[in-house]
């Protein structure tokens, strides 16, 4: 695993870390991460049908991810969450730590990123950087500077989903 400080710092990637209890949900973030800047955000690691391609999906906190229409939308067909095996072996990270900033372990680039175009349009985003036990807040233009020092290029799309708070 990379050593995540050291990456941000070698790339003079500027964001801001913020430490709090353990969160594992979005209920538990809302209730322990203290209010900060940016847009609070959710992830899924998925997977397609066959387990051969793997996807980081990052939305808002309030949305609830139609996985039947987004893996239509990106070809995929059928997706499905990822085992906490594969996050391991493709992300380095343990189920509760999902995020953007996991990428910095996806090397060899086995794992596209999508991303919701609010949160792209966003001033800044949280992320857990690899634990759950914090939370660091990335200016756009450092996620940009990130994602080129990963070599990752986001899928920029409008996630289908609903707001949870919607009825």
């Amino acid at each position: 695993m990379v050593d995540l400080a050291a990456f941000l710092a070698h790339h003079a990637i500027d964001a801001k870390r913020f430490e709090h209890r353990p969160v594992m949900t979005v209920e538990e973030s809302r209730r322990l991460v203290p209010d900060l800047p940016g847009a609070k955000t959710k992830n899924l690691f998925l997977r397609d049908k066959k387990g051969v391609r793997h996807i980081l999906v990052t939305v808002g906190q309030d949305v609830a991810v139609d996985l039947s229409a987004l893996g239509l939308m990106l070809g995929a067909g059928r997706l499905g969450f990822a085992s906490p095996e594969r996050l391991r072996k493709y992300l380095g990270i343990s189920p509760g730590s999902v995020s953007l900033l996991a990428l910095v372990n996806d090397r060899t680039h086995a794992v596209e990123f999508v991303l919701d175009r609010r949160l792209w349009e966003a001033d800044a985003v949280q992320a857990h950087p690899l634990v759950n036990d914090a939370t660091m807040v990335i200016p756009h233009a450092q996620l940009e500077r990130f994602l080129a020092a990963t070599g990752h290029a986001a899928h920029i799309v409008d996630v289908p989903g609903r707001r949870e708070t919607d009825d």
